[in-house]
C-alpha cells in the first residue's frame, strides 16, 4: 500500500510539472490584424454591392463613357468639364433614343452615382492591395496563406476589367448593359465576399484550435452547405438577368405571371435556349422557380441540421433559414409593386445577408470545436 501510495504522488507531481512546464501559446497579433482586415473589406464589398445596385436602378451606370483609371478619379472640376462629359454622353444609344430631353442637372445626378460607383471601387483595390503588400514584406502572413489573401486580390483586379467590359457593352448599339455582363459582374462581386468572409473566419481563430476543430467536422452538412451555397449563386445570377432585362416590372402577379403559370411569350425566341437568357418572361420565370427550389433546399437543410447535436451550429441554421425566408417574402411584395427602387435594394440586400449567413454556417459545419457539442 505504501508503494502505491508512492507511486500515486509521484505521477500526480509528474502531470503537476508537465502543467506548469507546457509552452503556453501566445495570441497571433498579425493573424488577428489579418483578420480584422478581412472583415473590413468585406464592409466594403457590401457597400460597393449596395452602391453598384443603386447605380442600376437609377439608370446611371452609362453616364461616364470612358475608362480612365487614374485622371477618372477627379470629376469634373468646371463648367466647361460638366459640358465635355455630358457632350460625350449625348452621343450613346442611351440619350438619343431614351433620355434626349436630359438636362445638365439631371445628367449629373446619374453622374455622381456613377462616379461614386467607380471611385469607391478604386478606394477597395488600394485598401486590398497596399496593406496586402505590407503584410507580406512584414512577413506576418501565417504559413500557406499568401495565395489564399492574393485570390480575392486578384478578383478584385479583375473586376474592374468586368466593370467596364459591362458599362462598353451599353456605349454603341445599346441602350443598357448587356445583362450577361451584368450577371459576371454581380457574380463576381458575391465571390469575392464569400472569399473575404471565410478568410476572416478562418484567420480569427488560431490554427491550433482550428486543427483541433477540424477532428468534429460535420462532412455531410457541409456538402449540404455547399450544395445550397451552388444554388444560392445560381439564384443571384439569375436575379442579375432579371435585373438586366427589368423583367420584375413586367410581371407584376403572383404566383402567377399575367394570369398565367408561364407566360406563351416566354418560349417564342429561336432558338429556343435564348429564352432562357434573353426572354424576359422565361427569365422572370427561371428566377422564381429556382427561388422556389432554393427555399425547399434550404428547409431540407434545416431540419437535417436538428440530428447535428451542435446547438450553435443549429443556431446558424435557424438563421439561414430566417435570412431566406425573409428573401423569399420581400422578393413577392418586390414583384407585386413593381420592383420600386427602394423594395429591389432591399431585395439585393437580403441576397447579401443570405449570402454571409451561409458562409458562416459552413464555418460552423467545418469547425464546429470539439467543447461545443452538446450530446443528446
Amino acid at each position: 500500500m505504501a508503494e502505491k501510495k508512492k507511486r500515486v504522488l509521484f505521477e500526480e507531481a509528474t502531470t503537476n510539472q508537465r502543467e506548469i512546464t507546457a509552452p503556453v501559446i501566445a495570441p497571433d497579433r498579425g493573424r488577428h490584424r489579418i483578420a480584422l482586415w478581412q472583415f473590413a473589406m468585406a464592409g466594403l464589398v457590401v457597400l460597393m454591392i449596395v452602391v453598384g445596385g443603386l447605380t442600376r436602378l437609377t439608370d446611371s451606370g452609362l453616364s461616364i463613357t470612358e475608362w480612365n483609371l487614374v485622371t477618372g478619379v477627379l470629376p469634373p472640376l468646371s463648367a466647361e468639364g460638366w459640358a465635355t462629359e455630358f457632350a460625350k454622353y449625348q452621343k450613346i444609344p442611351e440619350f438619343t433614343e431614351m433620355n434626349y430631353d436630359m438636362g445638365l442637372s439631371e445628367f449629373k445626378h446619374i453622374y455622381w452615382w456613377e462616379w461614386g460607383h467607380r471611385f469607391l471601387g478604386r478606394i477597395i483595390g488600394l485598401a486590398y492591395l497596399i496593406p496586402l503588400a505590407v503584410f507580406v514584406m512584414r512577413k506576418v502572413v501565417p504559413a500557406g496563406w499568401t495565395g489564399r489573401l492574393v485570390m480575392p486580390g486578384l478578383l478584385i483586379l479583375l473586376q474592374g476589367v468586368v466593370g467596364w467590359w459591362m458599362v462598353s457593352s451599353g456605349l454603341t448599339e445599346r441602350v443598357d448593359v448587356a445583362p450577361y455582363r451584368l450577371a459576371i459582374h454581380l457574380g463576381i462581386a458575391f465571390v469575392i465576399l464569400g472569399l473575404l468572409v471565410w478568410n476572416g473566419l478562418r484567420l480569427s481563430r488560431p490554427e491550433h484550435e482550428t486543427l483541433v476543430a477540424r477532428r468534429q467536422r460535420f462532412s455531410g452538412l457541409v456538402t449540404a452547405i455547399n450544395g445550397i451555397g451552388a444554388l444560392t449563386f445560381i439564384q443571384i445570377l439569375a436575379g442579375a438577368l432579371v435585373a438586366g432585362h427589368d423583367a420584375g416590372r413586367g410581371y407584376t402577379d403572383w404566383p402567377l405571371m399575367n394570369g398565367a403559370v408561364l407566360p406563351p411569350e416566354a418560349t417564342e425566341m429561336t432558338p429556343f435556349w435564348k429564352n432562357f437568357f434573353e426572354n424576359p418572361a422565361l427569365v422572370q420565370f427561371d428566377h422564381r422557380m429556382i427561388g422556389y427550389l432554393l427555399f425547399a433546399g434550404i428547409i431540407w437543410l434545416w431540419f437535417r441540421s436538428r440530428r447535428s447535436g451542435h446547438m450553435r451550429l443549429k443556431r446558424w441554421h435557424d438563421w439561414v433559414l430566417v435570412a431566406a425566408t425573409g428573401q423569399m417574402l420581400w422578393g413577392i411584395l418586390t414583384v407585386l409593386n413593381g420592383a420600386p427602387l427602394f423594395y429591389a435594394i432591399i431585395h439585393q440586400i437580403g441576397a447579401i445577408i443570405l449570402v454571409i449567413v451561409l458562409v458562416r454556417t459552413r464555418y460552423e459545419a467545418a469547425y464546429p470545436g470539439e467543447q461545443k457539442i452538446a450530446r443528446a
